[in-house]
């Protein structure tokens, strides 16, 4: 009989998890689908999206913001089995009318394990941050000083790896960011990938 591989391992914790309350019922998003889990690239966003992830149990798929995370990895020329996709947290968050929320303090913070174990088991050269939420999670993992707006499209030494900076690709972000913008910055850090790192 075969014992369970580490992944396996993480995948069955965050099933099991029962942390978050307004989580409850929510599907846990972590597991083959969200990629490779040997891939040199890692992106984190913010949480799964009720149209998307939620549904599909793919990161960043589907829903409007999904279809524009597939024009920011096709402008990089990457695809998704090249990469692994992961969240801030891992379950949807809903306000009170059952629409998408950003999620809490505390919803990230119980998550924070799970976030450091995906980044330590995949052991990708460069994490990206895609957003905000994402970015300031990722002070859990490893602390750094880095804003959206200060470092997007770029790439800092980040402990034994390189953090990337992006936009959330989220529509609502082309109200600080056009889309125009959002593709070169992802094109600056695929060519800085490619170049530094061979992703």
């Amino acid at each position: 009989m075969s014992h369970p591989t580490i992944n396996e391992i993480l995948v069955s914790d965050a099933q099991k998890c029962l942390l978050c309350p307004r989580m409850d019922g929510s599907r846990r998003v972590l597991s083959d689908l969200n990629g490779d889990w040997g891939a040199k690239a890692l992106f984190v966003a913010e949480a799964p999206g009720r149209l998307g992830a939620q549904r599909t149990g793919v990161p960043l798929s589907q829903d409007r913001t999904g279809l524009r995370f597939e024009q920011l990895l096709g402008a990089m020329g990457w695809s998704r089995p090249s990469v692994f996709i992961t969240n801030a947290v891992l379950c949807n968050p809903r306000d009170a009318n059952g629409n998408n929320d950003k999620p809490s303090a505390t919803e990230i913070r119980n998550c924070a394990g799970f976030l450091r174990r995906t980044i330590e088991i995949v052991d990708p050269l460069l994490v990206i941050a895609l957003g905000g939420v994402a970015l300031n999670a990722l002070t859990s993992v490893e602390p750094h000083t880095c804003t959206v707006r200060g470092f997007c499209g770029k790439a800092i030494p980040w402990g034994k790896r390189y953090l990337g900076v992006l936009y959330h690709p989220s529509p609502r972000t082309q109200t600080q960011r056009t889309w125009a913008e959002q593709i070169a910055d992802a094109q600056s850090l695929a060519s800085f990938a490619r170049q530094l790192l061979g992703v």
